[in-house]
């Protein structure tokens, strides 16, 4: 029997990430030397890399920071909850949040294909990461947005499990304060555009005739039609549409005008939750 303890598996688990299994075989291999099992660990791991491409990763983290009138978000996802809360990959997040930061990334592909200081690329340190945890891991969004003012807001929907939700707003105009008001709103409330402008003029025509079927399925008059669609139709802009829906705080007033009294407008914003 290899000379090792329950206090190596857990050192060997904590400080790579990889499964219970892995770590026992990798320590009997190694004889217990906790170096060496952590490089035969790496060595399986890269070998399992493009095996594990199909892999579904639904779990993970975002960071969200903005300062200087600078907001980046970064979503990094791995397959399980339990590598998600682990040390060794929130380290790995935030060095790739800090890379999005350096390289003023817009995108994953383009923080992927970056360089580091040692090197390699985003990309080659993923893969390294995932050889050393044995879990995918994938850099899934980034964006970056520039304002007079910008805002950054995180939300964990698990006590236990770093953020899930990360929200970016810029304004012209108004204060942080307002504008970090409206991030929070957004992450409760999952507005997918700024203004009905962004919405497609297919995808306003599906839900008129939607809008239309179900009002006749539920016998409603035909003369009444044309004002019923029109009212279900502003319902969909308010439950989609950020500027038009009401405001978390004071639901007597839409976002719009609350950053009008706040004397802010507008620019823009991004909302990412882990796997969404």
């Amino acid at each position: 029997m290899a000379n090792y303890t329950a206090a190596d598996i857990k050192a060997l688990r904590e400080s790579t990430g990889a499964g219970m299994l892995d770590v026992k075989k990798a320590l009997d291999e190694a004889d217990g030397d906790h170096a060496k099992a952590t490089e035969i660990l790496r060595v399986k791991g890269l070998k399992g890399v493009t095996k594990r491409e199909g892999r579904a990763t639904s779990n993970g983290l975002v960071i969200a920071k903005a300062e200087g009138g600078v907001g980046t978000l970064v979503e990094v996802l791995c397959e399980t909850d339990f590598v998600a809360k682990g040390e060794k990959f929130i380290a790995l997040a935030d060095q790739v949040f800090t890379q999005a930061v350096d390289t003023k990334a817009t995108s994953a592909d383009e923080l992927l294909a970056s360089t580091l200081a040692d090197g390699q690329t985003v990309q080659e340190l993923l893969d390294a990461s995932n050889a050393t945890i044995g879990e995918k891991i994938e850099v899934k969004r980034v964006a970056r947005v520039e304002a007079p003012v910008v805002a950054a807001y995180q939300h964990k929907t698990s006590p236990d499990l770093p953020a899930q939700i990360g929200v970016l707003v810029a304004t012209d105009g108004g204060d942080e304060s307002v504008a970090r008001d409206v991030a929070m709103h957004i992450a409760a409330f999952s507005p997918t555009v700024l203004t009905r402008d962004e919405v497609s003029a297919e995808t306003v025509e599906n839900e008129r005739r939607v809008a239309e079927a179900t009002a006749k399925e539920e016998g409603k008059p035909e003369a009444a039609l044309p004002k019923i669609v029109e009212g279900r139709v502003n319902g969909y802009f308010k439950e989609n549409v950020l500027l038009e829906q009401p405001f978390a705080k004071e639901p007597k007033k839409t976002v719009a005008k609350v950053l009008e009294e706040a004397g802010a407008t507008a620019k823009s914003f991004a909302r990412f939750r882990v796997g969404g």
